[in-house]
């Protein structure tokens, strides 16, 4: 079966190791011929390029080394028979192949399929470049004519279609190998491999597609998945209708801490968030030059002014559950009130400032959500943002090893982990890179956490609703996205079937 991947799909993710696993199990155990499979993605693949570029007629396919290699001819051979012009520009001597990549060749040559050494003047004419160079089993930087190769299909003038993973990608942390294929579009076999969807997968895959090749379901079975793509499938049953009898008690009481001087509307759209995702009853402990201005703007918020520690006690008291973070800063009045919050024993989500304090004093709590971006959990785990970015899944566990709870690990392909399950989000877009998106997740998932739904699911869900809202206000372009724009939208998503 071959499909779209959407982000409001939820499916199982795999490692490389286990890709191959299934793969094995199909040829193996059920008896499928492994060149039945390679026929198989070359035909999804085939039909995924007529579907997207049904004017393309010159398609210049890159063959490696190996199964991917195989794939390419397989697609070349299939577009010659159906009429179009083929050609295949090889990085390995094809004579060289062997099993069924060589039976792939044979048959490219057979059916007339032009096939030469790889020049990059002959990638100028093509009006679709195929990548079938480098599979999944890379794991080492690309170098020499193989890097030179992916840097000038890079650069040519045509699409590219990428099979089974753009070249140079690592198919388990998502992280480019020296260089990679940046292609247009992707079709992935067998399973769809972690490293597709966070880090710089997304920019590396383009449009992703998935092709089962039609192998039997129980090829997966006593396999566990290393992670889940969560789409938002169980939404309604986590937020359902409340009943008639329902009043603000019953909903939580959110208190967000933070504001500094200068910093007052960090507070204000964690608070706003909380609001609009349903809590009961949403408070700020804030400076007190910045209580009077929002309330009068927002007065269904209750806004505090907070000088000292015993200000809080009340606070802290009532409330279920505390976002501490926000507008928080470092100075004196920030680390009195972060403090404040560890002391509490309350549930904690914790961001910003308050992330960069923990990574100052490291301490472990299991109740609490840590809300990090790359540069955050760098300095959480006293490492650096590339090596964050080098393999996301490592760090986000790493983080959730050193300080317990749930890690959510923000950017492309947000990463949500406990000490059992790890999560990843597709949803989003770049326009949400601007100032105050983090504070707006932070009150979602205050929101979920006092509403009653237990630590790592109200992340998982917060993080999805957060996401979906940017895509959804992002309708009318990304450029110019402001946090507040999400408001709206999260009041319609965390009211499902309305």
């Amino acid at each position: 079966m071959l499909i779209p991947v959407l982000s409001t799909q939820s499916f199982p993710l795999y490692r490389a190791a286990q890709v191959r696993e299934l793969d094995r199990r199909a040829i193996q155990d059920h008896g499928i011929a492994g060149y039945t499979l390679m026929c198989q993605a070359g035909q999804g693949a085939f039909s995924v390029l007529r579907k997207h570029w049904p004017d393309a007629v010159r398609i210049t396919v890159i063959c490696g080394a190996g199964n991917n290699g195989g794939d390419g001819y397989v697609v070349a051979r299939l577009a010659q028979a159906a009429g179009l012009a083929a050609q295949v520009l090889t990085l390995q001597d094809p004579t060289k192949l062997a099993g069924d990549a060589a039976t792939a060749w044979h048959d490219a040559v057979s059916a007339g399929v032009p096939v030469q050494p790889f020049e990059t003047a002959l990638l100028n004419d093509a009006d679709l470049l195929v990548d079938a160079i480098l599979g999944t089993g890379l794991q080492r930087p690309v170098s020499g004519d193989w890097a030179q190769a992916i840097q000038a299909i890079n650069m040519a003038q045509a699409p590219i279609l990428a099979l089974d993973i753009p070249s140079g990608l690592h198919a388990d942390s998502g992280a480019v190998l020296g260089c990679a294929v940046r292609a247009a579009m992707t079709v992935t076999f067998i399973a769809l491999k972690q490293g597709l969807l966070t880090g710089d997968g997304p920019d590396y895959c383009g449009q992703l597609w998935y092709d089962d090749l039609d192998t039997p379901g129980t090829i997966f079975n006593g396999l566990p998945h290393a992670s889940q793509h969560y789409g938002g499938d169980d939404l309604a049953s986590w937020l359902p209708p409340r009943p008639r009898s329902s009043h603000k008690g019953r909903h939580g009481h959110v208190l967000v801490m933070g504001g500094d001087l200068g910093m007052a509307g960090a507070a204000r759209m964690a608070a706003e968030a909380a609001a609009r995702c349903g809590a009961g009853l949403v408070s700020i402990a804030t400076r007190a030059e910045h209580a009077g201005l929002h309330a009068a703007v927002r007065p269904e918020l209750m806004f505090h002014g907070v000088a000292q520690d015993n200000d809080l006690a009340a606070l802290l008291d009532r409330a279920s559950v505390l976002a501490v973070g926000p507008g928080l800063g470092t100075r004196d009045w920030g680390r009195s009130l972060f403090d404040s919050a560890l002391a509490s024993g309350k549930p904690l989500v914790l961001d910003a400032d308050a992330l960069n304090m923990l990574a100052a004093a490291p301490y472990r709590n299991e109740h609490w959500i840590l809300t990090p971006h790359p540069g955050e959990a760098a300095r959480l785990l006293g490492s650096t943002t590339a090596s964050v970015q080098a393999d996301r899944f490592a760090a986000v566990q790493a983080l959730q090893q050193r300080y317990g709870g749930v890690i959510v690990l923000k950017g492309a392909g947000s990463l949500v982990a406990d000490a059992v399950d790890c999560t990843l989000c597709s949803a989003g877009n770049p326009g949400m890179g601007t100032g105050g998106m983090g504070d707006v997740l932070s009150g979602v998932i205050a929101s979920l956490l006092a509403q009653g739904i237990p630590p790592y699911p109200a992340a998982r869900l917060a993080v999805f609703i957060h996401a979906r809202a940017g895509d959804l206000a992002a309708a009318d372009g990304e450029r110019g996205l402001l946090a507040c724009d999400l408001l709206p939208f999260l009041r319609r998503l965390v009211n499902p079937g309305r």
